[in-house]
Protein backbone atom coordinates (compact mmCIF):
# COMPACT_ATOMS: atom_id res chain seq x y z
CA UNK A 1 0.00 0.00 0.00
CA UNK A 2 0.94 3.51 -0.70
CA UNK A 3 0.46 6.30 1.58
CA UNK A 4 1.16 9.44 2.92
CA UNK A 5 2.47 10.53 6.55
CA UNK A 6 -1.52 12.01 7.58
CA UNK A 7 -2.97 8.05 6.31
CA UNK A 8 -0.44 5.79 8.37
CA UNK A 9 -0.84 8.11 11.42
CA UNK A 10 -4.67 7.64 10.94
CA UNK A 11 -4.21 3.58 10.52
CA UNK A 12 -2.08 3.11 13.27
CA UNK A 13 -4.49 4.94 15.76
CA UNK A 14 -7.57 2.60 14.16
CA UNK A 15 -8.35 -0.35 15.24
CA UNK A 16 -8.65 -2.53 12.22
CA UNK A 17 -9.64 -6.06 13.28
CA UNK A 18 -12.61 -8.08 11.98
CA UNK A 19 -13.24 -6.24 9.37
CA UNK A 20 -16.21 -7.42 7.40
CA UNK A 21 -19.61 -6.26 5.68
CA UNK A 22 -21.35 -4.80 8.61
CA UNK A 23 -18.71 -1.91 8.92
CA UNK A 24 -20.12 -0.94 5.10
CA UNK A 25 -23.08 1.53 4.86
CA UNK A 26 -26.42 -0.84 3.04
CA UNK A 27 -26.02 1.34 -0.05
CA UNK A 28 -22.38 0.80 -0.07
CA UNK A 29 -22.94 -2.89 0.39
CA UNK A 30 -24.47 -2.76 -2.41
CA UNK A 31 -22.71 -1.57 -4.85
CA UNK A 32 -19.58 -4.00 -3.52
CA UNK A 33 -22.19 -7.16 -4.17
CA UNK A 34 -23.28 -6.29 -7.51
CA UNK A 35 -19.55 -6.29 -9.27
CA UNK A 36 -17.50 -5.12 -11.90
CA UNK A 37 -18.33 -4.95 -15.47
CA UNK A 38 -16.26 -3.61 -18.61
CA UNK A 39 -17.37 -0.47 -20.47
CA UNK A 40 -16.91 -0.05 -24.34
CA UNK A 41 -13.88 1.69 -24.26
CA UNK A 42 -12.45 -0.80 -21.73
CA UNK A 43 -12.90 0.84 -17.95
CA UNK A 44 -13.27 -1.66 -15.11
CA UNK A 45 -16.39 -0.15 -13.39
CA UNK A 46 -18.90 -1.45 -10.63
CA UNK A 47 -21.79 -2.15 -12.15
CA UNK A 48 -23.93 -0.29 -9.62
CA UNK A 49 -22.48 3.03 -10.02
CA UNK A 50 -22.06 2.41 -14.36
CA UNK A 51 -24.57 5.28 -15.64
CA UNK A 52 -27.70 4.14 -17.96
CA UNK A 53 -26.08 6.75 -20.64
CA UNK A 54 -22.40 6.36 -21.39
CA UNK A 55 -20.50 9.37 -20.78
CA UNK A 56 -17.82 10.51 -22.80
CA UNK A 57 -14.22 11.21 -21.15
CA UNK A 58 -10.87 12.21 -21.75
CA UNK A 59 -9.35 8.48 -21.12
CA UNK A 60 -9.96 5.43 -19.14
CA UNK A 61 -8.43 6.57 -16.34
CA UNK A 62 -10.75 9.49 -15.86
CA UNK A 63 -13.99 7.53 -17.47
CA UNK A 64 -13.31 4.68 -14.20
CA UNK A 65 -12.41 7.27 -11.35
CA UNK A 66 -15.68 9.08 -12.34
CA UNK A 67 -17.88 6.27 -12.32
CA UNK A 68 -16.24 4.84 -9.33
CA UNK A 69 -16.08 7.58 -7.10
CA UNK A 70 -18.37 8.48 -4.61
CA UNK A 71 -17.86 9.74 -1.15
CA UNK A 72 -18.62 7.78 1.98
CA UNK A 73 -21.87 8.02 3.88
CA UNK A 74 -20.82 9.60 7.18
CA UNK A 75 -23.98 11.65 8.25
CA UNK A 76 -24.91 8.88 10.40
CA UNK A 77 -21.05 9.56 12.47
CA UNK A 78 -20.70 10.93 15.48
CA UNK A 79 -19.12 14.74 14.75
CA UNK A 80 -16.61 13.70 17.72
CA UNK A 81 -13.11 13.18 16.05
CA UNK A 82 -12.41 10.75 18.67
CA UNK A 83 -15.43 8.49 17.81
CA UNK A 84 -16.28 9.68 13.94
CA UNK A 85 -12.65 8.93 12.46
CA UNK A 86 -11.96 5.65 13.53
CA UNK A 87 -15.75 4.36 12.07
CA UNK A 88 -15.40 6.52 8.75
CA UNK A 89 -11.72 4.91 8.94
CA UNK A 90 -13.04 1.13 8.99
CA UNK A 91 -16.21 2.45 6.59
CA UNK A 92 -13.88 3.43 3.64
CA UNK A 93 -11.43 0.14 4.58
CA UNK A 94 -13.87 -2.76 4.50
CA UNK A 95 -15.87 -0.84 1.48
CA UNK A 96 -12.49 -0.88 -0.25
CA UNK A 97 -11.56 -4.41 0.71
CA UNK A 98 -14.84 -6.10 -0.53
CA UNK A 99 -15.09 -4.31 -4.08
CA UNK A 100 -11.26 -5.22 -4.44
CA UNK A 101 -12.05 -8.62 -3.82
CA UNK A 102 -14.92 -8.59 -6.28
CA UNK A 103 -12.52 -7.07 -9.06
CA UNK A 104 -9.95 -9.62 -8.30
CA UNK A 105 -12.95 -12.54 -8.84
CA UNK A 106 -14.10 -10.74 -11.89
CA UNK A 107 -10.75 -10.38 -14.06
CA UNK A 108 -9.03 -12.91 -12.57
CA UNK A 109 -6.22 -10.21 -11.60
CA UNK A 110 -5.78 -7.44 -8.60
CA UNK A 111 -4.61 -4.61 -11.37
CA UNK A 112 -7.77 -2.47 -9.85
CA UNK A 113 -6.37 -0.14 -7.27
CA UNK A 114 -8.77 1.70 -4.39
CA UNK A 115 -7.44 5.41 -3.81
CA UNK A 116 -8.60 6.71 -0.60
CA UNK A 117 -8.56 10.48 1.12
CA UNK A 118 -10.12 11.56 3.74
CA UNK A 119 -9.86 15.32 4.59
CA UNK A 120 -11.85 17.80 6.84
CA UNK A 121 -14.83 19.52 5.10
CA UNK A 122 -14.59 22.87 4.40
CA UNK A 123 -17.69 24.15 6.29
CA UNK A 124 -18.46 25.19 9.92
CA UNK A 125 -18.16 21.96 11.33
CA UNK A 126 -15.15 20.77 9.54
CA UNK A 127 -15.78 17.17 9.86
CA UNK A 128 -13.79 14.61 8.91
CA UNK A 129 -15.14 13.56 5.39
CA UNK A 130 -14.17 10.58 2.67
CA UNK A 131 -13.84 10.25 -0.64
CA UNK A 132 -13.02 6.90 -2.39
CA UNK A 133 -12.86 5.73 -5.92
CA UNK A 134 -11.27 2.76 -7.75
CA UNK A 135 -8.98 2.48 -11.09
CA UNK A 136 -6.93 0.13 -13.11
CA UNK A 137 -3.25 1.79 -13.41
CA UNK A 138 -2.54 2.14 -17.22
CA UNK A 139 1.31 2.41 -18.33
CA UNK A 140 0.42 4.83 -20.99
CA UNK A 141 -1.29 7.07 -18.85
CA UNK A 142 -0.03 9.60 -15.54
CA UNK A 143 -0.86 8.03 -12.11
CA UNK A 144 -4.31 9.12 -10.73
CA UNK A 145 -2.96 10.55 -7.64
CA UNK A 146 0.72 11.41 -8.83
CA UNK A 147 2.80 12.27 -5.80
CA UNK A 148 0.97 10.16 -3.38
CA UNK A 149 3.13 10.50 -0.56
CA UNK A 150 3.88 14.14 -0.83
CA UNK A 151 -0.04 14.90 -0.24
CA UNK A 152 -0.30 17.47 2.94
CA UNK A 153 -3.87 18.76 3.11
CA UNK A 154 -5.45 14.94 2.92
CA UNK A 155 -4.64 11.62 4.15
CA UNK A 156 -4.61 9.41 0.88
CA UNK A 157 -3.96 5.79 0.26
CA UNK A 158 -3.39 3.58 -3.05
CA UNK A 159 -4.57 0.13 -1.85
CA UNK A 160 -4.85 -3.49 -3.51
CA UNK A 161 -6.56 -6.52 -3.45
CA UNK A 162 -3.60 -8.05 -1.47
CA UNK A 163 -3.16 -5.02 0.69
CA UNK A 164 -6.76 -6.04 2.07
CA UNK A 165 -5.54 -9.27 3.13
CA UNK A 166 -3.79 -7.75 6.77
CA UNK A 167 -7.35 -6.72 7.16
CA UNK A 168 -10.47 -8.49 5.74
Amino acid sequence: MRSNARMRELLRATDLSGLDHQDIPPMFRDVAAGGWSVTAAGGRVLTGLRPETPGRYVDRLAEETTVNGRGMTDYDLPAAPHERTPLLVRRCLAYVCACLREAQEEFGDSRVRAYVSLSCADTDEGLLTSNITFCTPLPDVRPYVPGLERVRDAAVAEISAENCRAWW
